[in-house]
C-alpha cells in the first residue's frame, strides 16, 4: 500500500489542477470521500486549483457542493475518482479528459480503470481510506474541520453508524481522530438519521408490503406510480434500503425500484450470505453484504427472488 500511496501523492504534487469525481447516485461516502479529499488538498496546497464535480444533490449540500467547470479545465489536469467500482458509474463523463486518472475505492476491483489504482476492499468506506492517505502524509498534509466532517459523514454512512460488519477497530480509531479534528459526531449522525415526511410514509409502505420467505429472504417492489404518489424520485429511495434488516426474521433482502425507462434497479443487502455473486449475474456487483443489480422485467425479478431464496435457504441449512 505504501508504494501506491507514494505514487498517488507524487501525482498530486505534480499537477496544479486536480479534479475529483465520484459515482452517480451518490451516497454519503461518495460525497464525503470526494469532498474530504478536496478540502485536505485545498488546505495543504492553497496555490493549486482543486475541483469536485458531479450532479448537484441538494440533500448532500451539508457535506459539500459541486463545482461547475468547463471542458478546458480538464486540460493538463489530474483526475481522481473516489468510491466508484467501475468506469460506467463515474459521474460526469469527462473523467477521461485529464492527463492522468487515479482510482481510489473500497469495492472489489472487478473492473479496474485508471493509470493508478488504490483499492482496499476491507476498508469500511472510501472516506476511511482518504483519512489513511492523510495520516500517511500527515507531515505534509492538513486536515481542516470541514474535511474531517465530510469524512466522518462518509464513514457513518457506509457503516450504518457503525452497525455493519465492515466496521473494524481501525474504523473506530479513525472516527475518533476525525472527531478530535472537529467533526461534530452527534450533529452528523442526526443529519443522516433524519428523513422527510414522504420518506417516512414510504418506510411505512416498505414494512407493510415486505414479503418475507421461509428462510429469511425478503423483497419489496417500488413502482414509478408508487414513488409519484409519495412525491419521491428513484434517487430518494436510498433511505429505505436498510429497513428490512431491522426485522429479526430477515436474513437477506432485495428492494426493486422501477426506473423511468421501465427496468428495475435492485438494491441487495444481507446479514450473512454473500450476495455479490447474485448481483454479478444480473448486471451488477458490489460487496459481499451490500450490492446492486438490475432486472429488465417481472420475469427477471422473479428469478432474482428465487436465487435470493436459495441463498438464504443454503445459509440456514448449512
Amino acid at each position: 500500500m505504501a508504494d501506491q500511496l507514494a505514487a498517488i501523492f507524487a501525482q498530486i504534487k505534480k499537477y496544479n489542477k486536480i479534479i475529483i469525481h465520484r459515482h452517480q447516485r451518490p451516497d454519503p461516502d461518495a460525497i464525503g470521500s470526494q469532498v474530504g479529499l478536496a478540502e485536505i488538498l485545498k488546505a495543504s496546497f492553497p496555490y493549486k486549483q482543486i475541483y469536485v464535480v458531479g450532479k448537484h444533490i441538494p440533500g448532500f449540500d451539508w457535506i459539500g457542493t459541486m463545482d461547475e467547470i468547463d471542458n478546458e479545465t480538464f486540460d493538463d489536469a489530474l483526475v481522481i475518482v473516489t468510491d466508484t467500482a467501475n468506469a460506467p458509474r463515474i459521474d460526469d463523463r469527462r473523467f477521461n479528459n485529464g492527463d492522468e486518472l487515479i482510482k481510489i475505492d473500497h469495492h472489489p476491483n472487478d473492473e479496474p480503470f485508471g493509470d493508478l489504482m488504490w483499492v482496499e476492499p476491507d476498508a469500511s468506506s472510501c472516506s476511511e481510506m482518504i483519512y489513511a492517505f492523510y495520516q500517511h502524509f500527515a507531515k505534509e498534509l492538513k486536515l481542516p474541520r470541514n474535511a474531517a466532517s465530510a469524512l466522518y459523514a462518509g464513514i457513518i454512512g457506509d457503516t450504518g453508524r457503525f452497525l455493519y460488519p465492515a466496521t473494524t477497530p481501525r474504523t473506530m480509531l479513525v472516527a475518533g481522530a476525525l472527531m478530535a479534528a472537529g467533526a461534530d459526531a452527534a450533529a452528523i449522525s442526526q443529519r443522516e438519521n433524519e428523513i422527510t415526511l414522504p420518506l417516512a410514509r414510504l418506510s411505512a409502505y416498505v414494512y407493510e408490503h415486505l414479503t418475507i420467505l421461509d428462510h429469511g429472504a425478503a423483497y419489496v417492489v417500488l413502482t414509478n406510480d408508487l414513488l409519484t404518489k409519495f412525491g419521491l424520485s428513484e434517487a430518494g429511495t436510498s433511505a429505505v434500503v436498510s429497513l428490512p434488516g431491522r426485522i429479526k426474521d430477515v436474513t437477506a433482502w432485495a428492494i426493486f425500484v422501477e426506473q423511468e425507462e421501465g427496468h428495475y434497479r435492485i438494491r441487495l443487502r444481507s446479514k450473512g450470505p454473500s450476495i455479490n455473486g447474485l448481483a454479478k449475474k444480473h448486471n451488477g456487483g458490489g460487496h459481499a453484504l451490500a450490492s446492486g443489480a438490475k432486472a429488465q422485467d417481472q420475469d427477471e425479478i422473479k428469478q432474482v427472488i428465487a436465487e435470493l431464496d436459495q441463498l438464504t435457504t443454503d445459509y440456514a441449512t448449512k
